[in-house]
């Protein structure tokens, strides 16, 4: 016999020839669609409904990310007009750095170490077409029009690349 029959004065709990059966106001109460999250009947549900997997989305609502692409992509245009315009303005930063200037090859620099590993092997002078000899060129006159179209592209391009 059930605690709930005993309470109520429903039964004889001595009476052992009466087996026990289940009843239906004895099982657990089935939720209906008035009852919150919480159980109590009545009260609106507190928060957004729950998805299947109780992650606390709705499975109707859009997908987070399946929105407009908008930003994403206002993002990776200017990642790559950024990129292209360092890869450009770099160039002769970094070249003047490392000692290739308009007005020659600085002394003591790198391109000075360059220069005399370059004479050194070639047997005393530097051949033209070479690195060092297309470094101070780039240095003295800077990239022509071609070669800074290019270079904007691809640094464009890592910059795209980057943002991803």
């Amino acid at each position: 016999m059930s605690a709930k029959a005993i309470e109520s004065g429903g039964g004889d709990a001595t009476d052992p020839s009466r087996p026990e059966s289940p009843s239906d106001e004895e099982d657990e109460p089935s939720q209906s669609s008035d009852h919150a999250s919480d159980g109590s009947p009545g009260k609106p549900p507190q928060g957004p409904p729950q998805g299947p997997d109780g992650s606390g989305s709705d499975p109707r609502d859009p997908p987070k990310d399946g929105g407009s692409n908008f930003s994403h992509k206002a993002g990776m245009a200017c990642a790559a007009v950024i990129g292209g315009a360092l890869a450009v303005g770099a160039v002769p930063v970094v070249l003047g750095a490392a000692g290739f200037t308009g007005a020659g090859i600085a002394a003591s620099s790198l391109a000075a170490k360059m220069m005399s590993a370059a004479a050194i092997a070639n047997g005393g002078g530097v051949a033209a077409g070479s690195l060092v000899a297309t470094l101070q060129s780039v240095g003295a006159a800077g990239l022509s029009t071609s070669s800074n179209i290019i270079l904007g592209s691809v640094g464009s391009a890592f910059g795209a690349w980057l943002w991803g």
